[in-house]
Formats: structure tokens, C-alpha cells, sequence
């Protein structure tokens, strides 16, 4: 296979940044699943913390005693800042040539890291998102109602933005580093709406985007951070991208 534009004469390294709050039931598991399936990957976790009061950096601590402190880090901030200021945070320690960004609830398996590899290497794909729209796609453990609010949020997105790709607010990707930098450079949105920022403006530079299949399941424990207020702010990102790009 062809060997990704900017790595390293040897194997490239993946640097897997996860924001996390109040997750310290999930992260533990994230990690054993992330060694799993990239056993002969050269991979870093970038754990992304804000201030979680359930004990969720203490959780990260004991892994690194396991895993190292070289594999896992952790790179906390005073509070809860927002989505796109986490990837902005962790970013700037991440050593890798290339970067995945994932969720710590378990709604983004790493079973499917190998996909999103296999297939930036076989395309050069400067971006590979993952997908519940397509054939092989899903979503697991929502109900009706759920599902038709994503459905209708992307069918809505897709028709006032044209992006290229079917699923504008899935969070489960992997970037070539320096094509992450640069769209975080153009992007404004700080929450939720910033995965959708970052997708639409990456459509608009025409950088080369793939898609992988992923079964989205819906978190096994905590509670789920998308409320009311979120759907307001995507509703007004989405407004806001249509008249500025």
C-alpha cells in the first residue's frame, strides 16, 4: 500500500485525541479497545480533560502507570471550554503525523480504527470521516425521535451546504496534522457545531475527504451531553456557514 504522505521514512504515528467529562467509566475500557485493535500501530492517546469531578483524570493516571505515560497523556484544562477548544488543546501536544479525533463514551468503537487507516492509505486521503449514512452505517440504542432530529439535521445541512460527504455531524475522524491545523486556524465555532465547521470548510479548501462505515452506539454509561441548547447552537451554525462560505 501507499505510504501516507507525510510520515516519516518509517511507520507513521497516530496521535488519538479524546476530550473527555465525567467519563471515568468509559475511558479505561476506550483504551484497552484502542491497544486491541492497533497492535502494530505507533499511536499516543491525548486525553483531553475538563476538570471532570467524577474522578475521570485519576481513571487516566492508573492507565498511564499500565500503558505509560509516552502512549497516554494527559493534558487537562481548569474547566468546560467547548468541543473545538479541546481538539485546539490537544493538538498541541500531539507528536503524530497523523490525528483521530473520537469520542470517550464508546459511541465511536475502535474497532473501526484500522478502517480509517487502511483506508487514508490506500486513498492518501487528507481527511477520513466516519459515517452512519451509507451502506454499513447505522446508529444503535436511539429511539425514533432521535434519529429523525440527526436525520433531518444532516438532510437539512446537506441541502443548504452541498459538502461532499454524508454525515456533516458525526466526530469520529482521522486528519493528516497539518490539514487539522489549518482548518482549526479557519474555524469559529467552539461546540458542537465545530465538527460541522471543520468538515464544510475542508469541502471548501478541497482537500480530499473519505468516508468509512461506522455503527454509532448510543453511550452505555453517563449521561448523554446533547440538549437542548446544542440544537439551537447547530441550527445557528448552520446559518452561519451557509451565508459565509
Amino acid at each position: 500500500m501507499e505510504r501516507p504522505r507525510g510520515s516519516s521514512l518509517s511507520s507513521p504515528k497516530y496521535s488519538i485525541l479524546i476530550p473527555t467529562y465525567n467519563e471515568r467509566l468509559n475511558i479505561a475500557l476506550v483504551t484497552y479497545l484502542i491497544f486491541k485493535h492497533l497492535s502494530d500501530i505507533n499511536f499516543e492517546i491525548i486525553v483531553i480533560d475538563d476538570a471532570s469531578p467524577d474522578g475521570t483524570q485519576e481513571v487516566v493516571k492508573q492507565l498511564q502507570h499500565v500503558y505509560g505515560e509516552s502512549r497516554i497523556l494527559l493534558r487537562p484544562r481548569q474547566g468546560k471550554l467547548g468541543l473545538g477548544t479541546a481538539y485546539v488543546h490537544g493538538l498541541k501536544y500531539a507528536s503524530g503525523d497523523f490525528v483521530i479525533i473520537m469520542d470517550a463514551d464508546l459511541s465511536h468503537h475502535p474497532k473501526y480504527l484500522p478502517s480509517f487507516i487502511r483506508k487514508q492509505i490506500e486513498t492518501s486521503a487528507d481527511i477520513v470521516t466516519g459515517t452512519r449514512y451509507v451502506k454499513g452505517g447505522g446508529v444503535h440504542g436511539w429511539n425514533l425521535m432521535r434519529k429523525l432530529t440527526s436525520r433531518g439535521a444532516n438532510v437539512l445541512a446537506q441541502t443548504l451546504l452541498w459538502p461532499g460527504v454524508s454525515d456533516l455531524t458525526g466526530s469520529f475522524r482521522l486528519y493528516r496534522k497539518t490539514v487539522l491545523e489549518d482548518l482549526i486556524k479557519a474555524c469559529v465555532s467552539k461546540g458542537y457545531v465545530f465538527q460541522m465547521e471543520m468538515i464544510v470548510r475542508a469541502s471548501r479548501k478541497h482537500y480530499h475527504i473519505e468516508e468509512v462505515p461506522i455503527t454509532f452506539v448510543d453511550r452505555v454509561y453517563g449521561i448523554s451531553k446533547l440538549g437542548g441548547s446544542e440544537i439551537v447552537q447547530y441550527l445557528k451554525g448552520l446559518v452561519y456557514l451557509f451565508l459565509t462560505t
